[in-house]
């Protein structure tokens, strides 16, 4: 039996209850359902208007009650549907009213709930607003993950709370495939700024030497590799975010607004500019040595790891586990991985003399901010690097010219590699063709993890939105794999049915 929790806050005024309803906008999922209970102007609707408002992250949304028509419904970010049940006839004119369905597909706000207790669900968040003194008591009783998220983003609002800003505006800015969630924060009279929310989280299971997969692939699983990496980036002049304030412990940051502006066109389509300014910073950034420990507290120094062949192998692994059965229908057998992991290791032998120095891991559209109003390797904002290792400079390259969520056509492509080798060689003394071999191996690590990821999504976090990307990371990996030094993976690929177009 999950154990209830219970929360009690006194709200001084209407703008505490404007505050509650965006923080619990920023804790509601699909499928809650908040109750709300109290008195005839003990702030019901009020505290629904606020929420409704904070999701669809617009101040003058029109909410008019639903008194009369007893359900109000909102398309938004997640779709709410706003009930009041004071004048429902009897509990069971629930369903007609779409309940269930509304239920299934977004975010149930009820008042009310009284007259239809035994209808809803008994999985509820129950919110309960009685006067005191000039304010209000609200009292929130919530179980399991639901209480989770509400205690996180009041400890989110105590944070800022502590960071001077107690009465900012939260608004839901973002959250990505990993862990991470990021809030648009709007101080009073302060420039935007940003939040990142990374909540500690299980380890999971073990997968390799008794370590779990964040662990064998160094993927960063606090805030000391973001600072540390920040820090680092800034001090060499790069438009990297400064930090305002961190909770490492909690896991809660408050960081710069480097701006809006990204590298695609409205249609999605690759701005060319903007990625030949994206590479001509990797130039420079590759050009630049940068120490592996860096110190981030008095007590704690990050130390980069190294992009090792441990790592490099469990990513590779992902094609061969998730791909090929996904594509087959049949699993594949252990002679094939045994054959296919010697390749591996003979193509990571390949990388020992290869250039090596920070790679930023996921350098490409999603991850660079496009800041016209600066000049030089400023001109382009980086964010989520804190996954950075010691490796090959050509991952990096491999990563921004075959962007994994746009298709680079291929005189962009040219224009990109052009650039980027042109670049290199004026800083100085550059081995052309050992880069070019590492990139080529670069490539075709990242797209064999890619080609995987894709069907993990799909198949074992049921999310089937990234299988869109599969055609093009096959036809990436298929350039990867004109290079002489991967002959032996391209002949392998073609045996297992690996890098033809697939829908």
């Amino acid at each position: 039996m999950t154990t209830t929790d219970t929360i009690s806050l006194f709200l001084e005024d209407e703008a505490a209850t404007i505050r509650l309803g965006e923080d619990l906008a920023l804790a509601l999922k699909a499928g809650d359902c908040l109750v709300l209970s109290g008195d005839l102007g003990a702030g019901k609707s009020s505290l629904s208007r606020a929420i409704l408002r904070a999701m669809a992250d617009d101040d003058g949304l029109e909410v008019p009650s639903p008194t009369f028509t007893l359900v109000q419904s909102y398309d938004l970010r997640i779709p709410v549907s706003h009930f009041d049940l004071y004048r429902l006839g009897d509990a069971s004119e629930l369903t007609e009213l779409g309940f269930d369905e509304a239920l299934e597909n977004g975010i149930c706000l009820v008042e009310w709930p009284e007259m239809a207790d035994s209808e809803l669900p008994a999985e509820r968040i129950a919110l309960t607003l009685v006067h005191e003194g000039s304010g209000r008591r609200a009292t929130i009783e919530a179980a399991g993950q639901q209480a989770q998220r509400i205690r996180r983003v009041f400890a989110i609002r105590d944070f800022l709370d502590g960071a001077g800003y107690p009465d900012a505006k939260r608004r839901f800015l973002t959250g990505d495939a990993s862990l991470r969630a990021y809030e648009a924060i709007y101080p009073d009279a302060a420039p935007r700024k940003i939040l990142m929310d990374w909540r500690p989280h299980p380890e999971g299971p073990p997968v390799y030497d008794g370590k779990p997969y964040p662990k064998v692939a160094h993927l960063a699983q606090n805030a000391y590799p973001f600072v540390a990496i920040a820090d680092a980036l800034r001090e060499r002049g790069f438009a990297a975010p400064e930090i305002y304030k961190v909770d490492y412990e909690q896991g809660i940051l408050l960081i710069e607004d480097l701006g809006t502006k990204g590298v695609l066109d409205d249609a999605g389509r690759p701005i060319a500019e903007r990625y030949r300014q994206s590479v001509a910073c990797l130039a420079h950034l590759h050009s630049m040595q940068f120490p592996q420990d860096i110190p981030v507290s008095a007590a704690h120094t990050h130390h980069i790891p190294d992009f090792d062949r441990t790592a490099m192998k469990m990513e590779v692994q992902l094609v061969f586990d998730w791909h090929i059965a996904w594509k087959r229908g049949s699993a594949p057998s252990d002679a094939e991985r045994k054959d296919y992991l010697a390749i591996w290791d003979a193509l990571i032998d390949e990388l020992a003399a290869a250039e090596k120095n920070v790679l930023l891991r996921d350098f490409h559209s999603p991850n660079i901010i496009w800041r016209p109003w600066e000049s030089g390797v400023k001109r382009i904002g980086l964010i989520d690097f804190q996954d950075a290792m010691i490796g090959p400079t050509a991952y990096d390259l491999a990563s921004i010219v075959q962007d994994a969520r746009v298709t680079i056509e291929p005189e962009l492509f040219r224009q990109l590699m052009n650039d980027y080798l042109t670049l290199r060689h004026a800083q100085g003394r550059f081995d052309e063709a050992g880069f070019m071999k590492a990139w080529a191996i670069m490539s075709a690590q990242r797209n064999c993890k890619l080609a995987g990821l894709w069907v993990r999504l799909l198949q074992r976090d049921g999310k089937p939105g990234y299988l869109k990307h599969m055609p093009r990371t096959l036809a990436y990996l298929n350039v990867a794999l004109e290079h002489e030094t991967l002959a032996p993976l391209r002949d392998w690929c073609a045996r297992a049915g690996i890098g033809q177009s697939e829908s």
